[in-house]
């Protein structure tokens, strides 16, 4: 792995596009593209088919030919100078690569389709790691997918990118318009939709969701918009001792998440 040039100013064309990759959602949602770090996102892009260019640090060059091993011959890159690489990368302690990367795009419809029929709706999260989270648990509970409100928190914003683990490539999501009518569409196909909140009227786990199901999240600080609630087949909680009025959103979608699993592994 070896080439003649390397970035060297922070003015290069390429260097001001992946900066702007990194911190601004419209540059992302225009050119469909977002940024992956680490030797293991990279990867996982490669393997995907998702990369489009990837990007080296001077230091990292023989350890990143390394992991990479054959493929590398056949993936567009460049060399950056240290300094440089440290300006385009957003974690504290860069591993020396990075890549942008095509995004992977999925109809409502295939979502809403699936057959495993477990579906988390996320009603205006905002939380870059919640999110993150919640993607990466859903393929490991095998959710059919992920359905977001428009004012979700955006689901290539990097730190999101990083909580996801790899998941981002594997798990099916969609933002929708109208999450309502998403509701609407899941509910007229003969699946429950539930709610959760404080005040539900029953125990997550005094459900039975093998036929199929939908479950909403809502915004961290505001819980699940009346809207959305209205449309709900039910209100469920998930009980709480002491003092503790809710958990964290993505805990609380784990741990219901993970019901739906444990009851279809049972059936």
């Amino acid at each position: 792995m070896s080439k003649e040039s390397i970035i060297s100013s922070e003015s290069n064309g390429q260097i001001k596009e992946i900066i702007k990759l990194q911190k601004q959602a419209r540059e992302r949602k225009k050119t469909k593209k977002f940024v992956v770090e680490g030797i293991k996102m990279v990867q996982e892009a490669i393997n995907f088919k998702k990369l489009d260019k990837m990007y080296v640090s001077e230091s990292a060059l023989e350890k990143t030919a390394q992991s990479i091993g054959k493929k590398i011959e056949k993936i567009p890159y460049e060399i950056v100078a240290d300094n440089v690489f440290r300006q385009i990368s957003d974690t504290v302690t860069p591993q020396g690569v990075l890549a942008v990367v095509n995004m992977p795009e999925y109809d409502i419809k295939d979502i809403l389709s699936d057959d495993r029929k477990s579906w988390i709706l996320l009603d205006d999260l905002r939380d870059p790691g919640n999110l993150g989270t919640i993607v990466r648990t859903s393929e490991g509970a095998g959710m059919s997918g992920v359905i977001m409100s428009k004012e979700s928190v955006d689901l290539f914003n990097p730190k999101v990118v990083r909580s996801t683990m790899g998941a981002i490539f594997r798990v099916p999501f969609c933002y929708v318009q109208s999450l309502t009518g998403v509701i609407d569409e899941i509910k007229s196909a003969g699946y429950e939709v539930f709610a959760t909140a404080m005040e539900g009227s029953e125990v997550y786990d005094c459900i039975d969701y093998t036929n199929g199901a939908a479950f909403i999240i809502g915004n961290e600080a505001n819980g699940v918009s009346d809207e959305v609630f209205e449309k709900a087949s039910k209100r469920i909680r998930i009980p709480m001792e002491g003092k503790l009025e809710s958990l964290n959103a993505a805990v609380s979608a784990a741990i219901i998440m993970y019901e739906i699993a444990r009851q279809k592994r049972g059936k």
